[in-house]
């Protein structure tokens, strides 16, 4: 069985009745009843495993048999709770997006040469409102913040409302899985994002430095550094290869940091944790690598942006899951595909403002990284790190600090 489905996959219970949350500090309650009435209470999925007298280990809320129906309470609640919240982020984004269109096509309508017929004056009007890149932000953040969340809370709350007893033992595959990876450990990811931050705020404080106390207005729009250390195709293809090392670690504004941040620490702990540490740096590296050459050859903008090693760890994931399928639920390996495709989705909206070349020269590169080095098992144990790999992987780890702190330098110093 693999590691997460094992009856050890979980700490050793307490004496008594009690919960866990997902910071991992334990309730101890009075008897069953009360343990029962905290899972019914429970509001902010708070309850992460239970124990009682009758199980050696902690277990899942989902495998207490008494506790079927406060589950079923619980979850149709919080989803409830969710539906209501993506509902206002709707409206608000919502109508964020329709008063902004509005504005940019009467900014089109007016600024229309003054001889303009009135057809003439509506296409200049549809030409501002299309081609507006604000608008086209604004649309992939009611996507992100708005309609995805809403509709996962809508899905939710319908399938729970066609719950049937054998319903909360056939999730606990995937949650015993989820529960297990969340509370694992993935010190290498958090130093490459410590990598990421670092030249982060490099970026803000070149902004301060050089705007005063108006420079913080950076986090709102663009941040500076792009010209020193990002992806400048023309310096690239005339001898500046290290910028395909520092592009990677630079971010745009502070959605584009906060969202790469954000798949890092999911998608970095997930291949950490299954394919081992060096892969996690080898990986990344080589896909941000094809992912910023696949750029150069077919975008002409300046890039930055970890999007493209992101990209290589989930073709990777994808490949890699399927070759050791017994180690994940299925489930699990579906959602990385629907990343795909809402990265594909997300390509296709922004595509003036989105460096796709990247994201694909990435993706493909994890995808070939998997097949090259990861022969197909039926194991369902994590493969074993060599020297090799760890040689590797320390390898790649120097490349990648050597690379922020060019960035940071380049960034830091006088303007070229």
């Amino acid at each position: 069985m693999p590691v997460w489905a094992r009856d050890d996959a979980f700490a050793m219970a307490p004496e008594g009745w009690g919960w866990v949350d997902f910071k991992g500090k334990p309730h101890p309650c009075e008897s069953s009843e009360a343990l029962v009435a905290a899972i019914h209470d429970d509001r902010d999925a708070g309850v992460e495993l239970v124990w009682t007298p009758s199980h050696e280990r902690l277990i899942l809320p989902e495998e207490l048999s008494d506790a079927t129906d406060a589950v079923l309470a619980a979850r149709q609640r919080r989803a409830a709770d969710h539906l209501l919240d993506a509902r206002e982020k709707l409206r608000f984004f919502g109508g964020l997006l329709a008063g902004l269109a509005v504005y940019m096509f009467y900014q089109g309508w007016q600024y229309a040469p003054a001889a303009a017929t009135p057809g003439e004056r509506q296409g200049f009007a549809w030409h501002a409102l299309l081609g507006s890149m604000s608008l086209g932000i604004t649309l992939l953040m009611f996507l992100i913040f708005a309609f995805i969340p809403w509709y996962q809370a809508h899905k939710r709350l319908r399938e729970l409302s066609r719950w049937t007893d054998g319903d909360g033992l056939a999730l606990v595959p995937i949650l015993r899985f989820e529960s297990w990876l969340a509370a694992q450990s993935a010190p290498v990811t958090k130093i490459l994002l410590g990598l990421v931050t670092l030249v982060a705020v490099a970026q803000i404080l070149s902004a301060v430095q050089s705007a005063g106390w108006a420079g913080w207005l950076v986090l709102l729009h663009g941040w500076p550094g792009t010209t020193e250390a990002g992806l400048s195709k023309p310096s690239h293809l005339h001898g500046e290869t290290w910028r395909l090392f520092t592009a990677p670690l630079l971010h745009g504004n502070l959605v584009h940091f906060l969202m790469n941040a954000a798949a890092m620490l999911y998608l970095g702990k997930r291949l950490e944790v299954f394919a081992r540490w060096p892969h996690v740096l080898l990986v990344f590296l080589f896909a941000a690598c094809i992912g910023g050459e696949a750029s150069a050859r077919f975008v002409t903008a300046p890039s930055v942006g970890a999007s493209g090693g992101l990209m290589g760890w989930l073709g990777f994931l994808l490949v890699f899951e399927s070759l050791h399928h017994r180690l994940v639920p299925r489930t699990a390996t579906r959602r990385l595909l629907a990343g795909v495709v809402l990265t594909g989705v997300i390509g296709l909206i922004g595509f003036r403002f989105i460096d796709n070349a990247a994201h694909l020269g990435g993706l493909l590169a994890g995808v070939v990284y998997a097949l090259i080095v990861f022969p197909k098992s039926t194991s369902p144990h994590r493969p074993k790190t060599a020297l090799p790999d760890r040689l590797a992987g320390g390898a790649a780890l120097g490349v990648l600090v050597l690379s922020a702190l060019v960035a940071v330098w380049k960034i830091s110093g006088p303007p070229h």
